[in-house]
């Protein structure tokens, strides 16, 4: 697996690179591959099928100038910004591996990115384990500090996700209002009784993540062409980011 390690200038380039990715190995002319980023200005991301309205304080947003975007994976509504660490995996499908189907990639993927977060963090007999909730989510016991989505085509499936490392939790209680979809464990806790910062450096996190999915080679040609279509043509867009 090849790896890249870049976050693009702007918000719309750093979400048309995933899909990109994708769609340079569905063509195969792209890689299997591990990329990390992390956007150095705040901007909410809502799941392909959110809407606005109810996932977003649309008018908090506003005022503190924070645009809002639409990924092209499925899941919640997220802050990104400093302090919120981003890796994406592109991998292959075949038809009898751990990936075949939706529930068994989410399974494969999350539990070997649990046992890298357990392995990583300073053992103690007070810290609650690492553990898989939900669907997607990974938590310290039960306060969550990764959200995970996937997107499948036929040969490979995009899985992205976040490490909450030092992200500013008091602004997601301003700009996210209470998701309208919530996993049971969550039992209606407001943003700042649910998330938790793992307050470790991202580049600990990085070569802990790189080493679990034997990740090491740069990888050569990255589609950056590719990334700017999609971010002038449809991330860029209010057809799009306003599509629900």
């Amino acid at each position: 697996m090849k790896l890249l390690d870049l976050t693009f200038p702007s918000p719309a380039e750093n979400l048309a690179c995933d899909e990109a990715l994708l769609n340079w190995c569905e063509t195969g002319r792209g890689e299997e591959v591990l990329r990390f980023w992390e956007s150095p200005e705040y901007f909410i991301v809502v799941g392909y099928g959110n809407k606005l309205c109810t996932e977003t304080n649309m008018a908090a947003c506003k005022t503190k100038g924070i645009p809002i975007y639409r990924r092209c994976s499925g899941g919640g509504t997220v802050l990104q910004g400093p302090g919120c660490l981003n890796y994406t995996l592109v991998l292959k499908i075949t038809a009898d591996g751990p990936l075949r189907t939706i529930a068994s990639a989410n399974r494969f993927i999350m539990e070997r990115n649990r046992e890298t977060i357990e392995r990583l963090l300073p053992k103690s007999e007070t810290r609650a384990p690492v553990a898989v909730r939900g669907h997607t989510d990974l938590c310290l016991g039960d306060l969550k500090f990764s959200g995970n989505s996937q997107r499948r085509r036929k040969h490979f499936l995009l899985f992205h996700g976040t490490f909450l490392l030092n992200l500013n939790l008091v602004l997601v209680g301003e700009l996210l209002p209470m998701p309208s979809k919530q996993p049971d464990y969550r039992e209606h806790r407001r943003h700042a009784d649910f998330l938790i910062n793992l307050g470790i450096p991202a580049s600990a996190v990085k070569n802990a993540v790189r080493a679990a999915w034997k990740s090491e080679m740069p990888l050569g040609i990255v589609p950056r062409n590719q990334v700017a279509c999609l971010a002038h043509e449809k991330y860029n867009t209010e057809k799009w980011n306003q599509k629900f």
